[in-house]
Formats: structure tokens, sequence, C-alpha cells
């Protein structure tokens, strides 16, 4: 169990405003008091007990700390200290102003493929330090932070790896299928992202989570004219080729980094077209945007979503252990038939071999009767020969004028 900074965190900080909350967390702005530098302190409430679905689980937040401690990336947030009391533990990490992705890019009056581009390394270059989930720092050099670790996992080569988690529209088929999990997963989250940012439009959502899930389990989604009739090739070709049913098939994410969308100095073949269709374009683009953000944060709180994802996962879970259960149960009967058929052939055969010795015993009792019978004929026409040699030899004995006294 890792141990954590037992000193009231309010020793060492002053505690803010509220910037944000989740299901079981509140992320406040906080100073620290020796440095006077600015933070963002995220209170995770504690699970109590074992059997509580309230509050989050001891080893959930030891893997989200695990993990902010491993990674080390300007893409990254940084955790800067972590303090445990008997009802929450709370990360001191780096403050990241500016909201979220769409929120930020929704608010500028225009957008080209380019400057999409520009985010997009971003993302793919925290995302190739295995992590997930986007926020915007807005400074006059925007740059992409990923700040949330609450359901991030690191997945070891070799270990199969399965769960349900996430914002349903983003989410992979495999993670709808609940299906062994890996970095594809994410990638496929980028497509999704990718899709978003340049249309304005989800490519999945649709009026139920049922009908979303629907939706990426068959990967049914289009290129609507209306919202990409302007947009190049190259860039339809980069979500295409990560919206992939078959994770094995989906572009790594050196794949994304190598592909010519990404690397803007060597894009080729990019429609160029004039300054006024161009702004009218783009302004089209924010604001479909701007409506999608509007939209998404009214009919889907990514925090009901998660606990319902949360409560299905562990249905999940329990339906594999119970099918499990029952392939053992299977795998038990058919081993139980085996060893019952094995006894039977070796209790058939042991009956042939007795069957087979009994009939040669009774044969030789037979053949030894038969020479026993043989025997005995004989012994008894011996015997009767002796007997009239005797008788005969008395005869002559007693015969007048025989010469045997």
């Amino acid at each position: 169990m890792a141990l954590f900074n037992q000193e009231d965190v309010e020793v060492h900080y002053h505690i803010g405003e509220e910037l944000g909350s989740g299901q079981f967390a509140i992320v406040r702005r906080c100073r620290e008091r020796a440095s006077g530098k600015e933070y963002a302190a995220k209170f995770i409430k504690k699970r109590r007990a074992a059997s509580s679905r309230r509050g989050v689980s001891r080893e959930e937040i030891e893997r989200e700390v695990s993990i902010l401690r491993h990674v080390r990336h300007p893409n990254i947030v940084t955790l800067h200290a972590v303090h445990e009391s008997p009802s929450d533990v709370v990360l001191v990490l780096e403050l990241v102003s500016g909201g979220e992705l769409f929120d930020f890019l929704a608010e500028k009056e225009s957008l080209t493929e380019e400057e999409a581009t520009r985010f997009l390394k971003q993302i793919l270059d925290g995302v190739h330090r295995r992590t997930s989930c986007c926020w915007i720092r807005a400074n006059p050099s925007p740059r992409i932070k990923l700040i949330d670790f609450g359901i991030a996992h690191r997945i070891s080569p070799g270990d199969e790896f399965k769960n349900i988690f996430g914002t349903p529209e983003f989410v992979a088929p495999e993670i709808v299928n609940y299906e062994p999990l890996g970095l594809e997963a994410d990638m496929w989250s980028i497509g999704v992202i990718t899709y978003i940012m340049l249309s304005g439009a989800s490519p999945f959502l649709g009026d139920s989570k049922q009908e979303t899930l629907a939706n990426i389990s068959a990967v049914s989604y289009e290129f609507d004219q209306e919202y990409f009739g302007s947009t190049s090739e190259l860039a339809k070709d980069f979500i295409r080729r990560l919206l992939v049913k078959d994770p094995k098939k989906r572009m790594t994410i050196d794949d994304t980094l190598q592909h010519p969308w990404i690397k803007v100095i060597k894009r080729r073949n990019v429609r160029q077209q004039d300054s006024a269709r161009c702004g009218e374009r783009q302004r089209l683009k924010t604001a479909r945007l701007k409506e999608y953000t509007i939209k998404s944060h009214s009919s889907m709180p990514p925090n009901n979503s998660y606990a319902q994802f949360q409560r299905l996962s562990r249905v999940m879970e329990d339906m594999a252990a119970a099918e499990e259960g029952l392939r053992a149960l299977g795998r038990g009967r058919r081993a139980c038939r085996d060893d019952v058929a094995a006894l039977l052939a070796i209790y058939e055969e042991k009956e042939g071999w007795y069957r087979d010795e009994r009939a040669r015993e009774e044969a030789e009792l037979g053949r030894l009767e038969n020479r026993y019978d043989a025997l005995a004929a004989q012994a008894a026409s011996h015997a009767s020969w002796v007997e009239e040699l005797v008788r005969s030899l008395h005869c002559e004995k007693e015969a007048p004028g025989s010469a045997i006294r």
C-alpha cells in the first residue's frame, strides 16, 4: 500500500474556489503557502468499505497516483504532492486553465486544418506516453494538457485487460463488446475527436446511449457532405484509418505521427480555397462545434455516463465470472465423463481378459480331464490284464501234474 503525506493539506496550501467536480472528486484552486505558486487540488472521496459503491477505492487512487508519478511529458499534467485525510486523498496537480478542448476551439472565430493538426499533434505526443482524456491550457501559445487519469490503466505486454469505461460516444468497439483492451482504444478515440473537431458533429452519437453504443459496435458513420464537403481527403483518410473495428488494423500511435496530414511540412494535395470561402467554411465549423459542446454538456453528463458504465462493467464482470464458472463446470463434467469412460474401458478390457483366461483355463482343464480319463482307462486295462495273468498262473499252479509248486 502506497503511503501518502498524512499532514492536513491546508497546512501547506491555501484552498480556494472550486474549479470543477466529478462523481467522487472536486477540484479546487490552491496556493502553496511557502512559494505562493498556484496549483489544482483534486479532492478524491475515499470508499469507506469494500462493499460500498460510494467513493473511490484505495486501489484506484493508488493506480492514478502511480501513473501520474510515472509519466513525464510537456503535454501531461504534473503531480506535485499527495496528501491524505480520513475521508479524502488530495492530489496537488499543476494548474491547467482554459477548459476543455472543444469548448476552447468553439470560442475561436475560425479553425483551419493546419491548426487542427497542431492540436492533434500535441494530443498524439501525450498519448504516446500511454494516456488519455484531453484538456487545453489557454495561453498565447495554446498547449494541450492531458489531466484526468482517474480511469487510466497501465497494461503490461501480454496481460489481458477488459473493462467498460469512458464517455459513450468516444469509446471503441472493443470497450462496448467487453473485449481485451490496449492503446488501440485510445487511437479510436482520437479518430472521434478529429471527426468532431473538423465538423462539429459526432460520428456515432444517437438519440440514446444504447443507440450510440450500437452505432459504435457497427462502426456506422459517414462523412456527410454538409459537414465535410470542403475537408481534405488527407484529413478524412486520417479519420478512416482510426475508426476501424479491428484494433489490429487501426493506425498505431507511430502511424498517426507519420501520417502526411499530421506531418504538416510534408502534406501534399490539400485543396486550397480562396480566403473568403475558407473563412466562411471555418465560421460554420466553429458554429457547429459550439452547438455540439452545448448539446454534449446538457444531454450526456460524463459523470452519470461513467457511473452507469462502471455499474455495467461490474455486471459484465459478474456475468463473465458466471460464464467462466459454467465453463469450468462443463469442463469438470466432461472430465468426469471421460474418466468414467476410461474406467469403463479398463473394466471391459479386464473383463475380456478374465473371460479369455477363464476360457483358456476351462479348455486346459477339459484337456487334463480327458487325459486323466485316458490314463485311467489305460491303467484299468493294465490292471485287468495283470489280474487275468495272476488268475492264469494260479490255475496252472493248481492243475494236476503242474511243475509249478
